[in-house]
């Protein structure tokens, strides 16, 4: 429901004087943390926090008192409070402000296993997948059921209305069949189909405009980028700040303990993805795979391109100790070529002043290329939001996160993690007179020049970028159609957005590859290998203690190792750790975690057939 802008005046005017009553009489006086202990020494214990809530005799919960929530993340790469237009809307809706917590920034699964040791994980928690942490915090008493005291039906009732079979899932996989202990990440309506929007998961794209002034070469393989993207550097050598260029800039922070995360993504273009902390590959629409380390495979391939990147110059020698915001500001500045994904490349350096001179990363495809797409998922990701069993105000929390899979809450935030999000309405983006989403000038700024678009203070102030919801948690999949508008939340998607005039980069781009988009290029010339989300109807398989254990040497092996080869001196040295990767491997029991993998990929093709 729209509200006119006296009765928008009306409110801000009554919560400020709600507000100003409730912080004279102390109800604000102390720090997140004081108000978290003075919670854990006045309510009862997590199985009685619902009934705790305050709520007015209608039933509507009490939103005067602010709630200030410890988010803990292992997907954001930002730690520290939310700020900016999301905070803002928060604010002005729930009266709730966060401060998030982001492993990945501060130890990785030993930050995890630190959180999980100290009881507390948190108000919010959000889960990058459900395979081993999720598992073992629920057997730890650490996350709340949502179905204790009727707070997912009294406080959730658009995430049990709008998607059941994300709610069933939970229940059975991890739930007993009746608890529900967290939701899963990217769901959707829709049963079948490619879920991404304009543009794929991953790309490869390059400096589009340095790509056709060698002439555009045709790439039949992956290897062949590196002699392209030698020839690209030398066309330029430096940036407009006389700084070097790279072909490839890597970070560490999203690797956890298992695996090098950035030699996965050629072989997501070649039809294949990974079974998280497992040691096999799987075809997304055929029931193949392969062991990630064998010869073969594209992990250890990508490993050994990045060595023949780095002994070519084209690999940044700041890769072993930067982290993701040292390269995105990498690319904004135009020291970059090469993008594994449209969200990282284009959407920091394609600006509307460089677009509009042909300037910009757009998708230069190989020859063999097939792309893998994850397909519509009405059961949810495997990514999981949860909440903390010793949060402060759960039903205030069911709310908000009911809140995020609606359509008004997709409409902002939707894409948050893997695509720029739509922002407030009114600002980046609005309805025309016939009901549509449209995106306005300051929205386009926002959308392709994200850190450097300063957002009014009326609606938060701060840069578009960090504005963002932090948490880095996509709720509803963007591809999916807003049923109050009968258009896709993503704006990239929307009819007016395709209707727009494109810059010289974009029309340039489209007049070469006869099409409008990227995923109308795989889709057309039938490049796109679509894998079915589907649930099993039973738990899933999770590895026993020692297996677990086993599992988790073996893959800070791997992932320490995987970065020495691509720093390798020479060709011996590589060689000479490839064996010593191997050796120690198996010496640690490799083949017990693939007798393991092999289970669960038999488990996966399983569950794809429940939608096909």
């Amino acid at each position: 429901m729209k509200l006119r802008k006296s009765s928008l005046l009306m409110l801000s005017v009554i919560l400020v004087l709600v507000f100003v009553l409730a912080s004279c009489s102390g109800g604000n006086g102390n720090s997140a943390n004081s108000n978290k202990n003075a919670a854990a020494e006045t309510t009862a214990p997590a199985t009685n926090a619902v009934a705790e809530t305050t709520a007015p005799a209608d039933g509507a919960l009490d939103h005067s008192k602010p709630l200030k929530l410890t988010v803990f993340s292992t997907t954001a790469n930002y730690a520290g409070p939310q700020t900016g237009w999301f905070a803002k809307i928060i604010k002005d809706k729930f009266n709730i402000e966060m401060d998030i917590v982001a492993s990945n920034l501060t130890g990785g699964d030993t930050k995890i296993s630190a959180m999980m040791a100290s009881g507390d994980l948190g108000d919010i928690i959000i889960f990058g997948d459900d395979k081993n942490h999720y598992p073992n915090a629920i057997k730890g008493k650490l996350l709340l059921d949502w179905t204790q005291d009727g707070l997912l039906d009294k406080y959730g009732q658009d995430i049990s209305k709008t998607f059941p079979k994300a709610v069933e899932k939970a229940k059975i996989a991890f739930g007993g069949g009746s608890a529900v202990y967290g939701i899963g990440n990217s769901v959707a309506t829709n049963p079948t189909g490619p879920s991404e929007g304009k543009d794929m998961t991953w790309g490869p794209d390059l400096r589009w405009d340095l790509y056709q002034q060698l002439g555009a070469p045709e790439i039949n393989s992956i290897e062949e980028y590196l002699p392209v993207l030698k020839k690209m550097q030398e066309l330029e050598p430096k940036n407009v700040l006389g700084k070097k260029t790279y072909a490839f800039s890597l970070w560490s922070d999203w690797d956890g303990n298992y695996k090098m995360t950035l030699a996965k993504q050629f072989a997501n273009m070649m039809g294949y993805d990974e079974i998280p902390d497992t040691a096999l590959y799987v075809k997304a629409d055929e029931e193949k795979y392969y062991d990630f380390l064998s010869d073969d495979s594209w992990y250890m391939k990508s490993l050994k391109l990045y060595y023949e990147a780095n002994q070519m110059g084209l690999l940044d020698p700041d890769s072993l100790t930067q982290k993701f915001d040292d390269v995105v500001a990498k690319y904004k500045d135009g020291r970059l070529l090469f993008s594994w994904f449209p969200w990282l490349g284009a959407a920091n350096y394609n600006t509307p002043e460089r677009t509009a001179e042909g300037k910009g990363f757009a998708l230069v495809p190989f020859k063999d290329e097939l792309m893998y797409s994850t397909g519509f998922n009405v059961y949810g990701g495997n990514g999981i939001i949860s909440i903390g069993a010793k949060a402060q105000d759960p039903a205030r929390i069911m709310e908000f996160i009911n809140w995020m899979y609606t359509p008004e809450g997709a409409m902002i935030s939707a894409g948050s993690g893997t695509a720029v999000p739509n922002g407030p309405q009114g600002l980046t983006w609005d309805l025309d007179s016939s009901g549509k989403p449209v995106v306005t000038d300051f929205g386009w700024k926002a959308y392709t020049d994200q850190q450097n678009t300063q957002v009014p203070a009326e609606y938060g102030g701060g840069d578009y970028y960090y504005g963002s919801n932090q948490m880095n948690f996509s709720f509803v999949v963007p591809a999916m159609v807003n049923p109050e508008n009968s258009e896709p939340y993503d704006h990239n998607l929307w009819t007016a957005t395709l209707q727009r005039n494109p810059s010289k980069l974009d029309s340039d781009w489209r007049a070469k590859m006869g099409v409008l988009t990227a995923k109308e290029y795989f889709e057309k010339n039938n490049l796109l290998a679509v894998a079915p989300q589907g649930f099993t109807g039973k738990e899933p398989l999770t590895m026993d203690k020692t297996l677990e254990q086993k599992n988790k040497q073996i893959g800070t092996i791997i992932q320490q190792i995987s970065w020495k080869m691509v720093f390798a001196k020479n060709q011996a040295e590589y060689d000479k750790l490839n064996k010593q990767l191997h050796d120690k491997v198996n010496g640690l029991g490799y083949s017990d975690v693939m007798d393991f993998s092999v289970k669960k990929a038999e488990e996966l093709f399983e569950a794809r057939k429940s939608v096909q």
